[in-house]
């Protein structure tokens, strides 16, 4: 073997051992094409420059404009405020209910706004202690029905539509034992069946009746003493770091203490065309 095709040979084999040793160097599971999971969101927030919240069509929580293609609602003005204190831009990225907490996961996106925390999606994410916001189990019933408590709906004339098996279906079962209630296998069909006159009241958690007794036209809000509450959050990605978790703590209670939560949500209930004072709050102290 001549001196020259010698050396080839040597250099090739040392070239060999030295991409080995660093393959065998390398932190397990990382690659240079795949994505580093290990990157903590808190880092990866302040290097990609930009702030990724899910978002789906849920108004007041979310609305596309089809007009525009812009978000808008409560969880992209929070999401707006974050992203300002972070020196970053927002990003929204189109998710479902069903699909967020994947999303999370497989770090397609930093966080979602009124995600409750129910004890399956906290095996898989992480909530803040802080709650997001407060709402109740509410009716939209006829406007000539003087409601106050639960009592005022626990009559034989009255007959009120739920969605069977849901926590409304639960609940209004167990208080009103006079009313004739009827279940429906959707939120939606619970309240097309209001909407027909069907029944004089169907019972939801307050938030979504806002955008629906705006689409029917007619109809009122009530909480009815007692109140029976709940609470939403915001999800994150679980991981060792826990400085995105801790501090969207911090920026959603002090929004919340502030009133600033409120005043965004009754912001986007204006530009919906929906008058703040005829819907309850999400703060529970102004109940």
């Amino acid at each position: 073997m001549s001196g020259t095709v010698r050396n080839a040979v040597l250099s090739a084999v040392i070239a060999l051992v030295v991409a080995v040793v660093v393959i065998a160097a390398a932190p397990e599971g990382d690659s240079p094409t795949a994505p580093d999971q290990n990157n903590s969101t808190w880092d990866a927030i302040q290097t990609r420059g930009t702030l990724r919240i899910g978002v789906t069509q849920a108004p007041p929580w979310y609305f596309k404009d089809p007009a525009t293609d812009e978000w808008s609602g409560l969880g992209v003005s929070i999401g707006d405020a974050m992203a300002e204190s972070l020196g970053v831009s927002l990003e929204p990225v189109e998710v479902t209910w069903g699909t967020a907490v994947s999303a999370l996961q497989a770090n397609q996106i930093d966080t979602m706004f009124v995600l409750d925390a129910t004890p399956a999606r906290a095996v898989a994410i992480d909530f803040p202690a802080q709650p997001l916001l407060y709402y109740a189990l509410a009716v939209l019933a006829d406007d000539d029905l003087d409601i106050e408590t639960w009592d005022d709906l626990n009559r034989s004339d009255i007959s009120i539509a739920v969605t069977q098996g849901t926590t409304m279906d639960t609940y209004v079962t167990g208080r009103l034992a006079e009313a004739t209630i009827l279940r429906f296998p959707s939120n939606g069909e619970a309240v097309a069946a209001f909407q027909s006159e069907r029944v004089n009241a169907v019972s939801l958690f307050h938030p979504p009746l806002i955008a629906m007794r705006e689409k029917i036209g007619r109809g009122q809000i009530v909480l009815p003493a007692p109140i029976r509450q709940s609470t939403s959050s915001a999800g994150v990605r679980r991981e060792s770091d826990t400085r995105w978790r801790d501090w969207v703590n911090t920026a959603i209670s002090y929004y919340y203490q502030t009133g600033q939560t409120q005043v965004w949500y009754e912001d986007f209930l204006v530009s919906f065309g929906v008058d703040p004072d005829t819907v309850p709050a999400i703060r529970r102290e102004d109940w």
